[in-house]
């Protein structure tokens, strides 16, 4: 009777023991400050130059003495050689003029968390691509400057729940990203005259992804002037989801206000006319009359969590002509829904001195975020190196 019971007892333990470790019904996906104390399954992960596959127990590997293993890679073996292994041995990589480098390979289901990286040289010359599970064609392609809002390779601080720019040049990310077979991110120089340096840290979770969730998606589009005085933003979206941020660079080429344009979303089947029209670019980026402080009168910058105008590079009399603004506008709690399709623009809008509008000719790049379900339309090709590129002295 005595060893029954005992049986019984550790049968219990195991079976309670499998039920705490397994019955968690929180994934570890959407964190917010109401939910850090939730335990989950999810298992948390991180790829950096130390640790190139983020697998477990296989970080701060490399030898600073014997610098001949390929997965160890030892950049920084001089200054670790009287330390030895563990000690900050190989915290960045090397990115030859042409080159592109895998920066990241996981196996899934999971989803990336946050992105930290602070790229050397120019921001408009270094492309991120991004592919979810088995694609042939990324979900992400985008100058690396750009996807962080950082278009003019000048640091601007930003602060909003989406991205953050860091001093000096520390570029952030929390938009989730979730896969369920694998994620791929690649890095690509295309700059044939300098090398880039970078660190980064990717954190992500291999957990459960539920099947409402949809792929991330960034594009990258620029006219340069803008012609008919229209920027697409994105077109020929299919696919059902929803359109969650905005980030442009506008460089403006004439002496006036320059931002009564309004956006458009055309959804679902719409032509001629859009379901949901702005009434202004300065509306959509949830300021008002011309960002204009009316004490200095001047431009003022600002940053929020959804919404700002970050940046404002003013002419210096020399070699800077033009006026050139950064702005960003997240749809984190007011996403564009559609169901099958989905194009954006905006007009490119000024003021001519009899109270007409002025159709510029402005230099307009664009960065749009997304989430769609697969499989997602082919991105247009990607601007030239020169046609990418912002002359700056």
């Amino acid at each position: 009777m005595k060893i029954k019971l005992i049986i019984w007892v550790a049968l219990c333990m195991a079976t309670m023991g499998v039920y705490a470790q397994n019955n968690y019904s929180f994934n570890g996906l959407d964190m917010n400050m109401g939910n850090l104390s939730r335990l989950s399954d999810a298992k948390t992960r991180s790829i950096s130059p130390e640790n190139y596959t983020g697998e477990k127990g296989k970080g701060g590997m490399a030898d600073p003495i014997n610098d001949k293993d390929k997965r160890n890679v030892a950049n920084a073996h001089h200054a670790a050689k009287d330390l030895g292994k563990g000690w900050k041995v190989n915290p960045f990589i090397i990115v030859k003029p042409g080159e592109t480098m895998t920066i990241a390979e996981i196996e899934g289901p999971g989803a990336i968390q946050q992105i930290w990286m602070t790229p050397t040289g120019n921001w408009r010359f270094s492309i991120i691509r991004m592919y979810w599970d088995d694609e042939k064609e990324p979900s992400v392609e985008c100058p690396v400057g750009d996807f962080f809002c950082s278009a003019y390779n000048e640091y601007a601080q930003l602060s909003s729940l989406a991205v953050c720019v860091n001093p000096g040049s520390a570029f952030n990310c929390y938009w989730k990203m979730p896969f369920r077979k694998k994620a791929r991110i690649t890095l690509e120089n295309i700059n044939t005259a300098e090398e880039m340096r970078l660190y980064y840290q990717i954190n992500y979770t291999l957990t459960d992804v539920p099947e409402d969730e949809a792929y991330f998606h960034a594009q990258f589009r620029r006219s340069n002037p803008t012609k008919g005085s229209l920027h697409t933003l994105i077109d020929g979206v299919k696919g059902k989801g929803q359109y969650v941020g905005t980030y442009l660079a506008w460089r403006v080429n004439d002496n006036c206000w320059w931002g009564e344009g309004e956006i458009k979303f055309y959804m679902d089947g719409d032509k001629e006319y859009p379901t949901i029209c702005g009434t202004g670019a300065e509306d959509y980026f949830c300021g008002s009359y011309n960002f204009e402080n009316p004490k200095t009168r001047q431009y003022q910058e600002f940053t929020t969590p959804y919404a700002g105008m970050h940046q404002v590079i003013r002419p210096d009399g020399l070699y800077r002509a033009v006026t050139a603004f950064g702005l960003y506008r997240w749809h984190i709690l007011d996403p564009i829904r559609f169901d099958k399709d989905l194009k954006v623009t905006i007009q490119d809008l000024g003021w001519r001195h009899d109270g007409r509008y002025n159709n510029q000719k402005s230099d307009i790049s664009s960065t749009s975020f997304w989430y769609q379900t697969e499989p997602h339309v082919k991105f247009p090709t990607l601007p030239s190196k020169d046609d990418l590129e912002i002359p700056r002295w």
